[in-house]
């Protein structure tokens, strides 16, 4: 799993003067602040919130659905024309 660099990325700050009680230097709680400011306008931000909105996982249905399947009573291909409906219809929204 490749590192993310967060100097490289946005630019590498000299900060001078004293660090703080972790060893941050005094800036790094305002950058802080407005990064997660202005997250939610950037397209990952973006993802990051409907992923956050999106429902929890019902494992007794999912449990059910795998029965269905090895009793071979759910028709896969009709559901999964449903689901990409669906998916699609969510993403023009």
């Amino acid at each position: 799993m490749p590192t993310f660099d967060f100097n490289s990325r946005f630019g590498t700050r000299k900060h001078q003067g004293t660090t703080g009680p972790e060893g941050l230097a005094p800036n790094t709680d305002l950058m802080m602040e407005q990064i997660l400011e202005n997250i939610h306008t950037t397209p990952i931000g973006q993802v990051l919130r409907r992923i956050a909105s999106l429902p929890e996982v019902r494992q007794e249905k999912i449990l059910d659905v795998r029965r269905q399947l090895t009793e071979g009573k759910y028709d896969l291909n009709e559901r999964l024309d449903l689901a990409i409906e669906k998916v699609l219809e969510n993403l023009s929204a």
